[in-house]
């Protein structure tokens, strides 16, 4: 077992090493680049350093560089390296055709993370004309002056964010170097050549200079934060490891996770997710000391190393992260709450190499998270129960195949009559290997692994034909099912949907529960699917109301029946003003909306008798009952 370890240690180490040699070769490629062309003036000269330089820097098959012309209505492939560039170079086209084009006006690069920015129309448009390519813009001191592009990456990959990254810092580089000659050959050819250009390009190669101090400071740091980045955050990691080693002391390894992170991107724009993880990082800063190391990872990561911490005062500080975070951020006069969920692993108890102590780290603040925590210590044997739910995906498989998930219901009770007059279907899975699994567990995992849609559609179908025979045998029944997001935005679900209901009649017995994260989706496509839901007579009910992101005009232009007031706000409500201030709000405003409100998480009648006072329509929970079999649940009925 040592033998397999120190063998997995040793190819971690040489993956490391390997990366760490692709970076030196980057960089060193980089600086030979500008020390080779700084002082070189020959236009043509300066084209072959580039494009050679360029083309081996990202493996491209070809690379072309396309200048603007003097008229600013076209363009000219002006030199280029690799296949197909001689039959290419000297071509002109017009400014608005092409790449290049559309570079020159957004004055942005063009690669295939583009196309995820761009509407519907235009994003077709452009993955017809475009094949693998990544384009960066040379940008002069006062002007546009083209661009470096690269076509179809050797190997058969697509250029990726670091092909993008490279190419820009490239660019950065040689886009002087470039207007530099360009400047000489025009003197060249009009034969004025003066000690005012000469100035002029003593400036030019001064900025040469300063770009590239800022290569060595953006291959350290990263560019949205200052921040150490991922590759100096391993340098100096090491570093402590091998002083921690020498002087027998701990390390504490801080993994900082911004939670909901994408939905702040999402509705502000990358750019002021951007400016907001800079001023988190600010924030963070305050309480660094000198001999510690904040660095981001990269997306919403932040890492901490904590030379000479043990787990208890590592957690004190991890504490101190996540109340730097209680007060609000402004951005364009919005107030942002950012909340984080913190890993935490120490040296040398959970891992002796920067890879074990990262992983861990990062287990432990998805148990933060899992858990609700704000932060986790790294736990073995959570960990180990962790990867024994890994093979628990193959036996979801075959119980699906076996027919061992079993629908329960829970009753709904109108507060008019006093009547069990719905019911909500929840699924149930008792292992024979890992006995009754907690509903979280197996639905978590069919998701992860797309085997949601499938169970969605058994349950739907299971839940129609046993409200079918208590319409026969007892009353009518409407049954509840929980609809997956994954599920509901696929786009075979309406055709799916329809073969199991067969009638209008059919549809009027099924309500649909949906979570109100669905209104982060894409509003429109969300609307034709719940249209096309309701069409097939299916009541449509916003379940955990007062915990996501709906707003109160988009709710009224889906048509949706019913909202479910989460039991978060009905449990404190006796004891809670606010919590029972907002529940009557809720009612209020549901009952103006033309809307019925469900309350569930009842379980006591103080709670049954102040929702019945409160105007509310349904109520659901254990005061009315747990959820049950079918068989049980007949009990209930023919008490009704």
């Amino acid at each position: 077992m040592q033998a397999e370890e120190k063998k997995a240690d040793h190819q971690v180490i040489i993956a490391l090493n390997r990366n760490l040699q692709d970076k030196v070769a980057e960089i060193e490629l980089l600086q030979q680049t500008f020390t080779t062309i700084s002082s070189e003036l020959d236009l043509d000269r300066v084209f072959d350093i580039v494009v050679e330089r360029a083309c081996k820097l990202i493996s491209a098959e070809t690379l072309l560089i396309p200048l603007l012309d003097e008229n600013c209505h076209t363009y000219t492939y002006r030199a280029g390296a690799g296949k197909y560039a001689d039959e290419i170079i000297g071509e002109s086209l017009p400014l608005d055709a092409g790449v290049c084009g559309w570079v020159w006006k957004h004055k942005k690069p063009w690669w295939k993370g583009v196309l995820n920015d761009l509407a519907e129309n235009e994003r077709n448009r452009w993955e017809k004309e475009v094949g693998s390519m990544v384009m960066v813009p040379l940008q002069g001191k006062k002007h546009f002056l083209g661009g470096i592009v690269g076509f179809n990456k050797l190997g058969g990959n697509d250029f990726d964010e670091k092909d993008l990254n490279l190419l820009q810092l490239f660019a950065s580089i040689v886009s002087i170097a470039i207007e530099n000659a360009l400047v000489v050959k025009r003197i060249e050819v009009s034969h004025h050549l003066n000690e005012n250009y000469r100035k002029r390009l003593e400036i030019l190669n001064r900025q040469l200079v300063e770009s590239s101090q800022e290569l060595e400071f953006l291959s350290l740091y990263d560019s949205v934060t200052d921040l150490p980045n991922r590759s100096l955050f391993h340098d100096r990691l090491s570093q402590n490891l091998t002083r921690a080693k020498i002087a027998h002391q701990k390390i504490a390894l801080l993994l900082i996770d911004l939670n909901s992170f994408k939905e702040i991107n999402d509705v502000l724009g990358h750019d002021r997710g951007d400016l907001l993880l800079n001023k988190i990082a600010r924030r963070f800063e305050t309480i660094i000391q000198h001999n510690e190391t904040l660095a981001r990872l990269g997306g919403d990561e932040f890492v901490v190393i904590l030379p000479d911490y043990n787990i208890s005062t590592a957690v004190k500080l991890a504490t101190r992260f996540t109340a730097l975070l209680e007060k609000s951020f402004i951005i364009d006069n919005n107030e942002i709450i950012v909340s984080a969920s913190i890993g935490l692993s120490i040296y040398p108890e959970h891992g002796v190499t920067i890879s074990n102590l990262l992983s861990h780290a990062d287990f432990a603040m998805y148990q933060a998270k899992d858990n609700h925590d704000s932060v986790a210590v790294y736990q073995a044997k959570s960990d180990y129960q962790a990867r024994t739910r890994l093979t628990m995906v193959a036996d979801i498989r075959k119980a699906m195949e076996e027919h061992e998930f079993e629908l329960y219901y829970q009753p709904k009770c109108s507060l008019k009559t006093n009547e069990i007059v719905s019911a909500e279907a929840l699924g149930r899975w008792h292992s024979g290997h890992h006995g009754m699994v907690q509903p979280a567990i197996f639905i978590d995992l069919m998701e992860q692994n797309k085997l949601i849609d499938a169970y969605t559609y058994w349950a739907i179908e299971t839940a129609l034909v046993q409200a079918k025979i208590w319409k026969q045998y007892y009353q009518v029944v409407q049954i509840a099912v929980n609809i997956s997001p994954k599920t509901l935005l696929d786009s075979h679900f309406i055709s799916q949907l329809k073969k199991i209901i067969q009638s209008k009649q059919d549809g009027e017995l099924l309500c649909f529960e949906i979570t109100e994260n669905l209104f982060l989706s894409e509003f429109d496509r969300l609307a034709s699917v719940l249209e096309q839901v309701r069409a097939l007579g299916i009541t449509l009910s916003i379940d955990d109301y007062g915990t996501g992101y709906s707003s109160l005009s988009r709710l009224r232009r889906l048509p949706v029946s019913e909202l479910k007031i989460d039991q978060s706000f009905v449990s404190e409500m006796e004891k809670n003003q606010d919590d029972k201030v907002i529940v009557h709000s809720t009612i209020e405003l549901a009952h103006n909306l033309g809307l019925n409100v469900v309350a569930e998480g009842v379980d006591t009648p103080e709670a049954y008798e102040l929702l019945k006072n409160l105007g509310c329509d349904m109520v659901q929970g254990f005061y009315l009952g747990k959820p049950v079999p079918a068989k049980v649940f007949n009990q209930l009925l023919s008490l009704n």
